[in-house]
């Protein structure tokens, strides 16, 4: 497939990216700065500089695309709503083009439903709430910008994440993973791919876990 990574360097971008060329993929990495590209110099791999807020600058990267996917996070000094603004940005540029098939990475975290279990939904994620309350406000609106876009969507939840080694992990269409506290990048970018091949996923979210 011909593939659009935005956040392609940070800690999840960078696994999916290499996993995305490694499995034969076209991969437009949108990023502000291209030499942070572990692999920068693979043939199929196409660097892209552009400002991710400007849907008219990156409108070209997701022309012709196959799917295209979010891998945004929050970072310091950047506000607190770099998730939601890149995905409103990003929406924009691909109803432009006519591109539909769109993953964008949030977190379990923000969300209590039936695959909680009683300790989660009463005191670790309401406790966590506390410390990451713009984090998942960001993570909240961009799940509404993404559920309204009208586009072939899929959520991804994954829960705290780690840069531990690859290992079996479960996943759950929408609720959360029961007892899945965490995920390797790896395998988060192993199930973004996964889901970009599944239909059941579209317009579904998909949590991660162990």
């Amino acid at each position: 497939m011909k593939l659009t990574v935005f956040g392609a360097t940070g800690g999840t971008g960078q696994r999916l990216v290499d996993q995305a060329l490694a499995a034969g993929h076209h991969v437009t990495a949108v990023v502000r700065d291209p030499a942070r590209l572990s692999q920068a110099n693979h043939p199929h791999l196409e660097p892209v500089t552009a400002d991710i807020m400007d849907a008219t600058a990156i409108t070209p990267s997701v022309t012709g695309r196959d799917a295209v996917i979010s891998a945004l996070g929050l970072r310091p000094g950047a506000g607190g709503s770099v998730c939601a603004d890149g995905a409103r940005a990003i929406i924009t540029a691909m109803r432009s083009t006519g591109t539909r098939r769109l993953i964008v990475v949030t977190a379990s975290g923000h969300v209590v439903d039936e695959g909680d279990g009683f300790a989660s939904r009463v005191l670790f994620k309401p406790l966590l709430g506390r410390f990451l309350r713009k984090n998942f406000a960001d993570f909240a609106r961009t799940e509404e910008i993404v559920r309204a876009s009208g586009l072939d969507w899929t959520i991804m939840r994954p829960p705290r994440l780690t840069n531990g080694e690859r290992r079996p992990y479960r996943t759950a269409i929408d609720r959360n993973v029961r007892g899945g506290f965490s995920i390797a990048r790896a395998d988060l970018a192993d199930a973004i791919l996964a889901a970009l091949a599944d239909p059941a996923t579209v317009g579904h979210s998909l949590s991660v876990g162990y």
